[in-house]
Parts: C-alpha cells; structure tokens; sequence
C-alpha cells in the first residue's frame, strides 16, 4: 500500500512522493512540443545542404545559409529573455512557433518550385532565428513551472531532445532520397504547427510566490517593467551579484573557444581522413546515445550538490578528444564518445536545474538568455580558429590540448565561489531568507551561507 494509506507510515513521505511526480497532463504537452520541434530542426541542416547543393549552390553558401540562424539567434535572446520576464511566456513561444511554421512553408514551396536564390534562404533563416531567440528564454521558467521536480523535468526534456536528435537525419536523409529537400522542409513546418497546438492545449500555472532578497541584491529582482535598456541591466545585475553564474558563463566561454568549439570541426576532419564517413557516423550516433544515457542519469541521480557532480560530468567530455588525439581504434574512439557525451548532458541538466530553481522568477527568463548567450558566443569562433591552429600544431596535438583544457575547467567549476557548495532544491520559489541560498547547511535553513 501507499504511504497515503498508512497514516502511521509519515505523511510527509505521501507529500514527498506526491511533490516529485514528474508526468501530468500539461508537462506531457510541453514534452511533445519540444520532441517534435527538436525532430524538425535536426532535420533542416540535412535538408539545407542537400537542397541547395542540388540547386547549384556552393558548401560556402551552405556554411552562410546555416551561419544566418545562428546569428540572429545569439544577437537577438537577451532581448528576448527581457520580453518573457514581463509578457506570457507561453504565448511568446505559441507566436515564434507560427512564424516559423510560415517561414518553413516558404521554404518548402520554394524549394519545392525549384527556383531557390540565397538571399531567399538567409531571410527565412534570419527570421527563424529571431523566433528561436524569442522562443528559448521561456523554456526555464516553463520547465520549473510545470514540473514539481525541475531536475527530473530538464532530464526528460535533455534526454527526448537527445533522441529526437538521433532520429532527425537520418529520417531527413530518407526523404531527401526518396522525395526531396522541399519535401523536408514541409514536414519541418509541421513540426512547428504541432508544437503550437501542444503549446496552445498547456496551461501554466502561477508564477511562484517571491522570494526574499538577501542584503545587497536590491534591484536584483524588480517588477517587469520599464525601457528594454533598463530590462537587459536588471538581468546583467542578477547575473553580475551572483558569482556562482557569471564565474561559470567565463569559464564555458573559454571551455567553448579552446575545446567544445574545435572539438566538432577536428574529430570530423580526423575520422573522415583516417578511417571513413561510415565510421565517422558510428562515432555521432555513440556520441548521441551518450547523451540520451546523461539525461536519463540527471533523471535518475540527485546529488546533494548537483554543480559539483555536473563539474565531473564537464571532464568527462575530455575522453572524446582524448581517444581521438591518441589515434585509437574506433571502437574506443565510440565507447570516448558515448562517455563524453553522458558527461556533457549530465552538466546540462544539472545547471539548467540550477538555474531554474535558484534564480528569483521575475529575472530567471533573462538570466537563462545571458546564459545561452554566453554558451554560444566563442563556440564559432572555436570552430573557425580550429583548421588554423591544427595546420600549425597538427589536428592530434590540438585534440589533446582541448581535452587537457576541458579536464582544467572542469576542476575549475570547482573553484567557483560557492559553486561546490550549492545545495540541489527541488523545487523554486518559496519565502524566507534561505529560500535562494545555497551554503553549508540544509537548503532553506536561515542559517545557510553565500548567495543567491
């Protein structure tokens, strides 16, 4: 029997097993949304490259045309992050899901038309960019909205992605072969209408209650309104007054231009030259299950301090261009892969979680855009940098090097000011003192130290 039929058994064992459900009606929507919307977007880059290879175009107008989405998105999520702190979220995302089912129509129909021109597609990307920008900063206050358990919540929603993201070319492949790009790109629009309609059937409940500010965060969380400017300086000061997160943006910045980043562009280039495409594709799908068997952990494991177990899953991802710099076979260089890749979803879950549940809600959406910002800001420069540094020193000597810098932010992470000491909450929100604060003691004591 349940602890709710045996009162002598604890009630607060019922509550506990009640408050960590994870699956209800509404998170099950928003779960399909993201599934079918990350199934789509895994399928354009496959469908871009071989429309417009068929039309003629050349792999430099494939690199811009598949650069242009990435750009408008980086430029325009902190704005975006400021809108969703004083708008509903939910129809931010419900509104960029629609452009982006109109803007992948005409995709479709163009290609389909068989008359493509390059400044066409650098629109369409332009503007898709602009609503993923919109759409993305509203997924943290969403997931912690929904889930009781916000860690169990990222997993699922990491672990989906992560499965989604296996599936999506390899289906796209198939289509292109046995149909055509336009073909693609219509299933892709698609992908969109039933993410809306998921979006429109969910309903968000309130925002959670808010939290007191410890001494020296005045401003830190004020009411959502006022000019952009002065919307985009509350959440640089949220981030600014809390040195667990902008010690960590530094830290992924630097992780991203000397190991994430070239890490792509040089386990390619070395596998492709040395043992083949076939194997090369052996290695990505390794590395995609990897990060499905990292988000079902994050589902899993709850460590007591999720940033610091989330700090050894960082140096985890070293084993990936290890393998590959040390020329080992490809069996090893899969099983490095698969590892790497558990290790860098496990991270995932672990800081989105952070972020969602010990960030006040009226700046979380902003806090989360500065963060994306931030991940991705060095990640292309990485990849450019990546074919000169490996002509000068060599692509083995360059993997080696990125995978001793991971293993150095890794232990880094760990010397963050008060990173190791943050304690995992479950759930946000919540008055009183320690309600945001994660020291030495239990979370929510009045007695813990160090900040928000």
């Amino acid at each position: 029997m349940s602890a709710r039929a045996h009162p002598e058994a604890g009630g607060d064992v019922a509550v506990e097993e009640r408050d960590r459900r994870l699956w209800s009606r509404d998170f099950g929507l928003f779960f399909l949304s993201r599934a079918v919307a990350r199934l789509g977007d895994t399928m354009l880059p496959v469908a871009l490259a071989g429309g417009l290879l068929q039309q003629g175009q050349s792999t430099t107008s494939v690199g811009v045309a598949m650069a242009v989405p990435t750009v408008s998105w980086a430029v325009l999520v902190v704005f975006a992050g400021v809108i969703a702190d004083r708008v509903d979220p939910r129809r931010l995302m419900i509104g960029a899901d629609l452009v982006r089912l109109v803007s992948q129509s005409c995709a479709a129909g163009l290609f389909l038309s068989g008359r493509v021109a390059l400044w066409q597609i650098v629109v369409i990307g332009l503007v898709n960019g602009g609503a993923a920008a919109v759409f993305q900063p509203g997924v943290a206050g969403t997931v912690r909205r929904l889930s009781s358990d916000t860690q169990r919540g990222n997993g699922a929603i990491r672990t989906v992605e992560a499965v989604m993201s296996l599936a999506g070319p390899t289906a796209a492949g198939l289509l292109v072969a046995v149909a055509s790009a336009g073909s693609v790109f219509a299933v892709h629009a698609g992908t969109y209408a039933a993410s809306a309609l998921c979006l429109w059937a969910m309903r968000l409940p309130g925002r959670t209650a808010r939290p007191e500010k410890r001494a020296g965060e005045s401003g830190t969380a004020r009411s959502a309104t006022g000019s952009m400017r002065q919307g985009l300086a509350e959440g640089w000061r949220a981030v600014r007054v809390r040195p667990w997160l902008w010690g960590v943006l530094a830290l992924w910045s630097f992780f991203a231009l000397t190991a994430r980043g070239p890490t792509a562009p040089l386990v390619a280039t070395e596998m492709v030259q040395r043992h083949g495409v076939t194997d090369y594709g052996l290695v990505n799908s390794a590395l995609g299950c990897g990060t499905v068997a990292g988000g079902l952990l994050a589902m899993r494991l709850r460590p007591v301090f999720p940033l610091r177990a989330g700090a050894v899953g960082v140096g985890l991802f070293a084993v990936l261009p290890f393998v590959v710099g040390s020329g080992l076979p490809v069996p090893a260089i899969a099983a490095g892969a698969a590892v790497g890749g558990l290790g860098i979803a496990f991270w995932g879950v672990m800081w989105a979680t952070s972020i969602q549940t010990q960030v006040p809600h009226e700046v979380v959406n902003r806090v989360y855009a500065y963060d994306i910002a931030g991940s991705i800001a060095f990640l292309p420069v990485g990849e450019a940098l990546a074919g000169p540094a490996a002509e000068l020193f060599g692509r083995r000597s360059m993997l080696l090097a990125g995978a001793v810098c991971t293993v150095a932010v890794s232990a880094a992470l760990l010397a963050v000011a008060g990173l190791p000491r943050r304690r995992r909450r479950d759930r946000p929100g919540g008055g009183g003192p320690g309600a945001f604060r994660g020291g030495g003691g239990p979370v929510g004591t009045p007695n813990t130290r160090a900040r928000a």
